[in-house]
């Protein structure tokens, strides 16, 4: 008996889309983990596009420095995100409120680069728009875009923000809820869509007692779970969120993997006009807060503990 989809309103399959798109690879299939060029390092040394070092006064700047002249407007940043923007990116849609995942990683980036919350102002923008070539009308924008070489011919990247771990969705009255081990999943009957990092991720790591179903897309996946063909699918962190909020009705995130675990991990990155100098500052203020810890306590936070679900030990 087929379960039924979850109704939703119009608003949040726009916001949908722009999920999909940016968690997904289907442009290219390949992400890379930092695809802007000058972009300086967490040790704080900055690295030429042929990936030499240059140990000079100016790689000794702090962010602050760095960005003084950079901005649109003097003594202000503009950040960009999504219409609308939703959790756990984003809370109640108001990215003033610093309460969510990127609203509070561009407000600790914006710090880091010497502008208080007041001198921080927020616009809008399509995901479409914002990876489009020509000038922006923002400094920095912020909707989970995946670093992909083809979107990078059109915009710069800066230095990941964030790298997705792998997570497993299945029905909230599967035996396999509450897991903390690999072990007490390879009974389950896992699928995937061929040719993805989760499909390499439940062969080379959770190696289930029986063979992966394998499907031309995640539509086919999801479906197979939705008709109990299959026990549950892995997808990264971000995509699970929608799925199981939006898309499958009593569907829940069993449990998520270290991010370490194995696998390929997608890799999101603040997006800039074509060859921005900001850049450069954004990755030092990045290579300031993982440095000091401030980046990944607001992943713990924001995307890791929102998920409320175990984290899953691998053998």
């Amino acid at each position: 008996m087929l379960r039924p989809r979850a109704t939703v309103s119009l608003l949040l399959a726009a916001a949908a889309m722009s999920s999909i798109v940016a968690c997904g690879d289907s442009e290219s299939g390949d992400t890379t983990s930092a695809s802007s060029t000058g972009s300086t390092s967490a040790g704080g040394s900055a690295t030429t596009s042929d990936g030499s070092s240059a140990t000079t006064a100016v790689a000794a700047q702090s962010a602050a420095e760095c960005a003084e002249g950079k901005t649109l407007d003097d003594g202000r940043l503009v950040v960009a995100t999504g219409s609308p923007a939703f959790p756990p990116y984003v809370m109640d849609d108001d990215p003033t409120s610093g309460k969510g995942f990127e609203s509070a990683v561009a407000y600790a980036v914006a710090g880091e680069m010497g502008f208080d919350k007041e001198s921080v102002e927020w616009t809008r923008s399509t995901f479409d728009q914002a990876i489009q070539p020509g000038a922006k009308d923002f400094d920095i924008n912020l909707q989970q875009f995946s670093i992909t070489p083809r979107r990078a011919r059109n915009i710069t990247f800066s230095a990941p923000y964030y790298a997705s771990n792998q997570a497993v969705v299945g029905f909230d009255d599967s035996d396999a809820v509450g897991a903390t081990s690999v072990a007490e999943l390879r009974g389950l009957k896992f699928g995937a869509q061929s040719g993805t990092t989760s499909l390499g991720f439940i062969q080379d790591v959770i190696q289930p007692e029986q063979e992966a179903f394998v499907y031309n897309d995640n539509v086919g996946a999801k479906q197979a779970l939705e008709s109990n063909q299959i026990d549950a699918i892995v997808l990264d962190l971000p995509t699970a969120f929608f799925v199981t909020a939006v898309e499958i009705e009593g569907s829940t995130i069993i449990g998520q993997f270290p991010v370490d675990a194995g696998g390929q991990a997608d890799e999101f990155g603040m997006v800039f006009e074509k060859d921005n100098p900001l850049v450069e500052c954004v990755d030092r203020a990045l290579g300031a807060l993982r440095k000091n810890g401030t980046l990944e306590k607001i992943t713990q936070r924001w995307m890791t503990g929102f998920a409320d679900a175990p984290e899953i030990a691998v053998d």
